[in-house]
C-alpha cells in the first residue's frame, strides 16, 4: 500500500480566490494535489483576512508560522513533508534554507505566480516613458533574486509561455527546472454557453481587478483619463462599473456618476458581475503572467477589449474573444462596436470558449505535473547533481540568509 504523500505549501498570503487571480491559482494547485491523494498543510506568516477561503472545507490543514523564527524548524521537522511548495520567490528566500536544513529530502517547488522581475521592469520602463526591452531584465535586482530562487528549487511552475521563453533565452535556465502550468479550468461546451445571460440581458462595460496590484490601478487611471472620454463622446449612454478588492482613496476619487464612471468597490460575487456585463474593458499597460480577469470573462461568456500586454501568451494564435488594441482612440471605437454589434459579440463569445478549451484544460497538465513530481521524488539526488548553479547559489544563500535570519531572531528576543 502506497504511503500518503505530504505537501507543505508556504503561502505569501492566505488564499482569497474572490479577490485576486493569485488566490484562484493557489486553489487550482491545491485541487490538483488533493485529487492526487496528497495530505496538504497550508502555512503562512500572513494575517488572516475576512475574505480568505476556509481551507478546512477543502480538507487542507491551516498553520500560522513566524518569519525569522526557529519555531518553523520544529514545525517542519515534525511534519516532514515530501514536497514543499513556495508561493512566490520571496517565500523561498525566507524559508528555503530552513526547509533544506530540516527536510533535505523534500522536493522544493516554486510557484512564481508571474515573473515579478518582468512586471517590475515593465513598470519601470513605463514610468520612464520608454519602450521596455528584454535587456532591461538583466540589470533588474528583482530578476537576480527571482532567478536565483528558481535555480535553487527542484522545479518552478511558470504560468506563461512568454515567461518560459524569457527564462530559456534571456536567463539560460534549463527546462529540467521549469514546468509550464497556466490557469486550469474545466472544458466548456455550447450547452453551457446557452445557459449564460444573452446579449439582450446584459448591460454596461465592466472592469474588475484587485487594487493591491499596481497594474490594475494604472489600468483604471488609463480608462478614466484616456479611453472613457472617447467612448462617452461616441456613445453617450455608455456606463462603466469598476469593481475591485482593496480600493484605496485615490481609486475611490475616480468615482464620477455624472460621467457614468462608477467605482463599485469589492464585488460580492465577481462571477455574477462579469456574467451580467456585456463587455469587459482591460486596457492593461504593464504587467506579467496571465490575466485572470480575461480568462474569467471568457468563462462568463463576456467578450473583452484589451491590449497586447493584456492578451500576452493567453490565446496562442487563436482569435481573441473581442479586440486587442493599444491605441486609446481605436480601443474606444472597437469597444463600442463590440458592445453594439450582436453578431460580432456572439462570434467573440465563441472565440473565448475555443481559447478555454484549447489552452486551459486542467486534464492536459495535472497528470504531467504529478508524474514529474513523482519522478523527482524517486530520484532527487540525480536531478540536484545536474543543477550545479542551483547548488552554488544554495550554498551561498544558505549561509548569508541563515545568519541574517538568526541575527534578526536574536535581536527580536532582546
Amino acid at each position: 500500500m502506497n504511503q500518503i504523500k505530504k505537501l507543505l505549501i508556504i503561502g505569501f498570503v492566505r488564499p482569497e480566490p474572490n479577490s485576486s487571480a493569485a488566490g484562484g491559482r493557489m486553489m487550482q494547485l491545491i485541487s490538483i494535489f488533493k485529487e492526487k491523494g496528497f495530505e496538504i498543510t497550508f502555512a503562512s506568516a500572513a494575517q488572516d483576512s475576512d475574505f480568505m477561503v476556509d481551507l478546512a472545507e477543502f480538507g487542507v490543514s491551516k498553520k500560522s508560522i513566524e518569519l525569522n523564527s526557529s519555531s518553523f524548524d520544529d514545525f517542519a521537522s515534525e511534519l516532514n513533508p515530501d514536497v514543499v511548495l513556495f508561493d512566490r520567490f520571496m517565500i523561498e528566500e525566507q524559508f528555503g534554507w530552513r526547509v533544506i536544513e530540516k527536510c533535505p529530502k523534500a522536493i522544493r517547488i516554486l510557484d512564481t505566480e508571474d515573473l515579478h522581475c518582468l512586471r517590475t521592469a515593465r513598470q519601470k520602463a513605463f514610468k520612464e516613458k520608454r519602450t521596455f526591452e528584454l535587456s532591461d531584465l538583466l540589470s533588474e535586482e528583482v530578476a537576480k533574486r527571482e532567478v536565483a530562487s528558481i535555480l535553487r528549487c527542484d522545479l518552478s511552475l511558470i504560468i506563461s509561455e512568454f515567461e518560459m521563453n524569457i527564462l530559456n533565452d534571456v536567463f539560460k535556465i534549463s527546462n529540467d527546472l521549469l514546468f509550464y502550468l497556466p490557469f486550469l479550468v474545466e472544458e466548456m461546451n455550447e450547452e453551457e454557453l446557452m445557459k449564460l445571460p444573452s446579449f439582450e440581458d446584459r448591460k454596461n462595460f465592466v472592469f474588475i481587478g484587485n487594487f493591491l496590484h499596481e497594474p490594475n490601478w494604472n489600468t483604471v487611471q488609463h480608462l478614466k483619463e484616456a479611453i472613457w472620454p472617447f467612448i462617452k463622446k461616441d456613445f453617450p449612454e455608455a456606463v462603466l462599473e469598476v469593481y475591485g478588492a482593496y480600493p484605496s482613496q485615490k481609486v475611490l476619487q475616480l468615482h464620477q456618476p455624472k460621467n457614468s464612471f462608477f467605482i463599485m468597490g469589492r464585488a460580492e460575487d465577481a462571477n455574477k458581475v462579469v456574467k451580467n456585463a456585456r463587455v469587459v474593458l482591460a486596457p492593461i499597460r504593464f504587467g506579467a503572467g496571465l490575466k485572470g480577469k480575461l480568462l474569467e470573462a471568457m468563462q462568463c461568456g463576456t467578450p473583452s477589449a484589451t491590449t497586447s500586454i493584456g492578451s500576452e501568451a493567453m490565446h496562442l494564435d487563436l482569435p481573441w474573444n473581442g479586440f486587442i488594441e493599444d491605441n486609446p482612440e481605436a480601443f474606444a471605437k472597437k469597444a463600442i462596436e463590440l458592445y453594439q454589434d450582436e453578431n460580432l459579440w456572439k462570434e467573440s463569445q465563441k472565440n473565448g470558449i475555443t481559447i478555454i478549451n484549447e489552452c486551459y484544460q486542467k486534464s492536459n497538465y495535472s497528470d504531467k505535473l504529478t508524474s514529474l513530481i513523482n519522478s523527482l521524488l524517486a530520484d532527487s539526488e540525480s536531478h540536484r547533481l545536474h543543477n550545479f548553479m542551483g547548488n552554488l547559489l544554495q550554498h551561498h544563500a544558505y549561509k548569508s540568509t541563515m545568519y541574517m535570519s538568526k541575527w534578526i531572531e536574536a535581536k527580536n528576543k532582546n
